[in-house]
């Protein structure tokens, strides 16, 4: 953690050499995330609720998947560009490190910029968790927290399993997209609006379930998901970061470099 946080402090510096570039480039991306939350704002304005679930409800679940994503993209971007590594012949660089290679690639690529739409997503969860009739105890808070470090765990896992195919392919795949923009997207409401065998997908195959959905029925003491089971639920992000992590190993050991 330590040589990571120095590969940030680097990255940071050289950013903050065109200081009115960077404000400007966050507050683009601070205003991302809000022109969709206007789409959901409106949305609501004209139907008034979305199979049975209330603005609020729903605001909750989009801020989650947000701040996850934001968060991810912030400080794991170096996966999601890890294909011009291979492309270029500079993996063979991170091989030759006394340091593992996932924590140089973590380090090799940060976008600071992406820090407001952090904080933006930040502040509706904030609003939208006050505006909720839900009784905030110490274990719904903790499950709240579980959520957003889950959905971090999870993007990460699906950045890390993106490069990894660039071990066979060299160029990155845009079909991975599905799973991160597109996973996004889609998570930003609860999994029940969609047909069974995509709610069943994005449970036991890619948990984002796990993530907003399942803990979202414990803290707001919906029907079937009120068991405090349920506040845990939201660890299942940390196993499938498992086999992202053991197909990354399985890759490294195929390289073959670029033959450049």
């Amino acid at each position: 953690m330590s040589l990571y946080l120095k590969y940030m402090k680097i990255i940071l510096k050289s950013e903050m050499q065109y200081r009115v570039s960077f404000l400007l480039l966050t507050l683009g991306q601070c205003l991302t995330p809000f022109t969709t939350f206007a789409g959901v704002y409106f949305m609501f304005e004209q139907f008034g609720q979305l199979k049975g679930w209330s603005f609020y409800e729903v605001v909750l679940c989009f801020a989650v998947t947000q701040m996850a994503f934001s968060f991810t993209e912030c400080f794991g971007r170096g996966f999601d560009v890890f294909s011009s590594l291979v492309v270029s012949g500079d993996f063979d660089r991170l091989l030759v490190r006394p340091r593992g290679t996932v924590i140089q690639v973590f380090g090799s690529k940060f976008e600071f910029a992406r820090i407001g739409r952090l904080l933006l997503s930040t502040a509706i969860l904030v609003w939208s968790a006050g505006n909720l009739d839900v009784d905030w105890t110490a274990l719904k808070v903790t499950t709240l927290v579980l959520m957003v470090i889950s959905g971090i765990v999870i993007f990460t896992g699906i950045f890390i399993l993106a490069a990894s195919v660039s071990f066979w392919t060299v160029q990155g795949l845009e079909i991975a997209n599905i799973f991160t923009d597109g996973g996004r997207e889609m998570t930003q409401y609860p999994l029940n609006i969609y047909h069974k065998w995509v709610k069943r997908l994005f449970t036991f195959v890619i948990p984002f379930g796990c993530v907003n959905y399942l803990p979202l029925l414990y803290i707001l003491g919906r029907e079937g998901g009120d068991h405090p089971f349920y506040a845990m639920v939201p660890l299942a992000g940390f196993l499938f970061l498992v086999p992202c992590l053991l197909v990354w190993r399985i890759g490294v050991r195929h390289y073959r470099s670029t033959g450049s």
